[in-house]
């Protein structure tokens, strides 16, 4: 065994002049328990992952390694255990003569390093690789490899389940939205969608499929024996010290049942309103809009957008021991603990408009309806708005403005609307720019002709050109852009008046409201995101 001088990384940090001593102490004392220095440090954005894996292989002279690129000798896997490389984050990926080359997250982790040495014989050579990297790998090659190919084996119940496990700590590894299943003529493809992108991970032998099924379908209570109706159902689990909320949906497709779970991490959820992206001007005026006693408060945009994000963290904001707040939803995507929330049962006759009915005789503060679909809910939110109670909910709209006409054209009289409706808040989510490869760059010709009749001045923006940690794609996680619309009385005399959509626009205009494009723009102007990302999701109507 070698003696070794050991070195603190905060040191190391600090002599490198990436952060001060105080943003140490601030780090570790907000950091989780267990959780280390180096991962509290790029969780809470002192330093990125690159960062500090370019110090540590500076300043210790240790290589690091992409594992993405790196032909990985899987026979090596056996020598480490599962649980003892997902613990400490590392994986055996070369060997020559004596020497194990170990692909590490903390190459200072001294009893990690100790113990391989003991347990396998050889000499432990450690390299460095991101968090992601190892654990990707570890998802990869731990168990897939016998399960994944062996055509011989039989398709019994013990394959499909370490299938599975592998399946959802993959999803949950790679921050994953959803999980698609998809059987076809001769294997099973798993795709994950990440920052709103599927892609292809695994395939599975076509002889696991109805184990797989029937696996995720016990797990989530589901009838085994359906499989010629959709399912909807729902699984609560720990993965990788993360209780993670699973929701499952299975459709009949021509090759057998196509399964999607979609992905809820509970970790991630309580957002407070402050962690949501808002532009400071934004977010004043929203905190001002939910702290008005009654009222009916929209979120608009597709599915996906992360309505449901915001609308959580309005309510949690309100959450107070003296606050009555019920909510029905369809389904009930995350449990908050203090609310009361009721689940539409369409089979038994709960639709929205029924609960909603009697969410009004349980006394009240605040309501928030999951989806205003018909008439009858809109009225019914509408003249809860009006008899005193704030009235959250959500609608299908491109734009904030467009909340008014769809309202109109559902039938709800336009005085209730006009007294009613408090604010309208339109998002969508962008990709972020990669935090470990983004570089800066002047603006293009291009890109100064969209930006040449727009209230903003851009000379430089920034791109990640890709690396190991953003898969090289130049992207890495997403945020929101919002447009609010305040329900003024000038707004309220022109929907009134029945005046066309373009007349409130050019007033909103001369009142310097700012609109999804432009709110895109501020955060490509703080070195957010990409004016190719804000164009794909915001346009100028």
């Amino acid at each position: 065994m070698v003696t070794r001088t050991k070195r603190k990384l905060g040191d190391v940090l600090k002599e490198n002049e990436l952060i001060t001593e105080q943003e140490i102490i601030q780090a570790l004392e907000q950091k989780k328990p267990e959780q280390k220095l180096g991962d509290a440090l790029v969780e809470q954005g002192y330093i990125t992952e690159r960062q500090l894996l370019e110090v540590l292989e500076i300043h210790l002279k240790i290589n690091s390694v992409s594992l993405y690129r790196f032909s990985i000798d899987v026979e090596l896997i056996d020598l480490v255990q599962k649980d003892f490389a997902r613990q400490y984050i590392l994986l055996p990926i070369e060997q020559r003569e004596n020497i194990l080359t170990v692909a590490m997250n903390d190459p200072l982790d001294y009893y990690a390093i100790d113990y391989l040495e003991l347990s396998t014989g050889f000499t432990v050579k450690p390299v460095i690789a991101t968090k992601d990297d190892i654990l990707q790998a570890i998802n990869k090659y731990y168990d897939m490899g016998s399960v994944y190919t062996d055509d011989e084996m039989d398709a019994d119940d013990a394959p499909a389940i370490r299938v599975l496990d592998q399946i959802l700590q993959t999803g949950v590894t790679m921050k994953a939205s959803d999980i698609h299943i998809d059987p076809t003529e001769t294997k099973v493809i798993i795709r994950y969608r990440v920052d709103g992108t599927l892609r292809s991970e695994k395939t599975v032998p076509r002889k696991l499929q109805n184990a797989l099924i029937a696996r995720v379908k016990i797990l989530s209570e589901l009838n085994i024996t359906e499989t010629r109706l959709p399912q909807d159902g729902r699984i609560r689990l720990m993965i990788d010290t993360k209780p993670v909320d699973l929701r499952i949906s299975t459709l009949p497709t021509v090759f057998g049942e196509k399964i999607v779970i979609r992905i809820l991490d509970l970790s991630n959820i309580f957002k407070t309103l402050t962690e949501l992206d808002f532009s400071e001007a934004t977010l004043n005026k929203y905190s001002e809009a939910i702290k008005q006693p009654s009222g009916l408060i929209l979120l608009t945009g597709p599915t996906g957008s992360g309505k449901t994000t915001t609308l959580y963290g309005s309510i949690n904001e309100l959450n107070q021991e003296d606050v009555n707040i019920i909510t029905i939803e369809d389904p009930v995507e995350y449990q908050l603990e203090g609310i009361n929330q009721v689940q539409v049962n369409s089979t038994v006759g709960l639709t929205f408009a029924k609960g909603l009915r009697s969410i009004l005789r349980q006394d009240p503060n605040i309501i928030m309806v999951g989806e205003i679909r018909d008439r009858e809910t809109a009225e019914i939110a509408i003249r809860s708005a009006l008899t005193g109670h704030l009235v959250f909910s959500t609608l299908h709209t491109n734009s904030a403005i467009a909340a008014i006409p769809r309202l109109f054209d559902m039938g709800v009289e336009p005085y209730l609307v006009v007294s009613a409706l408090s604010a309208v808040m339109a998002q969508r989510l962008v990709k972020k720019v990669c935090p470990d490869c983004k570089k800066k760059r002047p603006i293009s010709e291009m890109e100064k002709q969209i930006l040449k009749n727009r209230p903003i001045e851009i000379n430089e923006v920034y791109e990640g050109p890709g690396c190991d940690g953003c898969r090289h794609t130049g992207y890495r996680g997403r945020l929101a852009i919002h447009e609010l619309l305040i329900i003024d009385e000038k707004v309220k005399s022109l929907m009134m008046n029945q005046s066309n959509m373009s007349e409130i626009k050019a007033y909103l205009k001369d009142n310097q409201m700012r609109f999804l494009l432009d709110d895109g723009l501020l955060k490509v102007k703080n070195g957010l995101t990409t004016i190719d990302e804000v164009l794909r999701v915001a346009t100028e109507e």
